[in-house]
């Protein structure tokens, strides 16, 4: 069993890779387009393979000490069915804020920031995208990555945890290939807040908070009435 303080930590430094690598693919693309080389950059695919890796490493490695939530978003869904107080939830929240902000600001100190479009990878709508149909994209997007959380690392009778990290970086990069275009593809709250904070960039911030949320505890609760509960 490991203690409070480890559990947190787990969640600090699983979401500080996420928000460092995530964001980071985004100026690594922007740095390769603006070269005197003339490269092409990493592409869509490029930074949608990066977060989902970045993920799946992260659950992969610290999944078994903290449940590899690194995101508000998953984190609610364990709270609205119960498996975590309110005071843990609380407390994920806290440092995984902590580790998105300190993450971002790093990024914003090295000089990676000159390439990154839209304030440091700061997701925004595209355009003609409403904060109605981008908090709709977000939410469904993120729906199925905690629904594959539970599938995977929270139903014991479903696939083995030991994919569960495959399975919900997969997940991750499902929704970047999809819905970068349009939202920029957050998935996690703290995915925006964190480079939203460091350049002070907010427009449409409350998309990737309310979206999010939303699909987190839906696909929490669904999962829990209609699959765990028969069992």
């Amino acid at each position: 069993m490991y203690s409070k303080p480890q559990k947190l930590a787990a969640e600090f430094i699983g979401t500080f890779a996420l928000i460092f690598f995530g964001v980071g693919s985004i100026c690594a693309d922007q740095y390769l387009r603006a070269s005197a080389t003339g490269q092409a950059g990493l592409g869509l695919l490029g930074i949608a393979l990066a977060q989902g890796l970045a993920m799946g490493i992260m659950v992969t490695s610290l999944g078994h000490i903290s449940g590899g939530h690194f995101n508000p978003a998953i984190t609610i869904g364990f709270w609205v069915t119960r498996k975590l107080s309110t005071f843990d939830t609380l407390a994920y929240w806290i440092v995984q804020l902590a580790g998105g902000v300190s993450a971002a600001y790093l990024l914003r100190r090295l000089p990676f920031d000159v390439w990154a479009p839209v304030r440091l990878g700061t997701p925004d709508l595209a355009s003609g995208i409403t904060r109605t149909n981008g908090m709709i994209i977000e939410a469904l997007m993120t729906f199925f990555l905690v629904f594959v959380v539970f599938a995977t690392a929270v139903d014991t009778l479903g696939a083995s945890n030991k994919v569960a990290g495959f399975a919900i970086g997969l997940s991750i990069t499902m929704g970047a290939l999809f819905g970068g275009p349009f939202t920029g593809a957050a998935l996690n709250p703290v995915r925006a807040f964190g480079p939203a904070l460091a350049t002070n960039h907010w427009t449409n911030h409350g998309v990737y908070w309310v979206g999010p949320m939303a699909g987190g505890v839906m696909a929490g609760w669904l999962y829990d009435a209609i699959f765990l509960a028969k069992k």
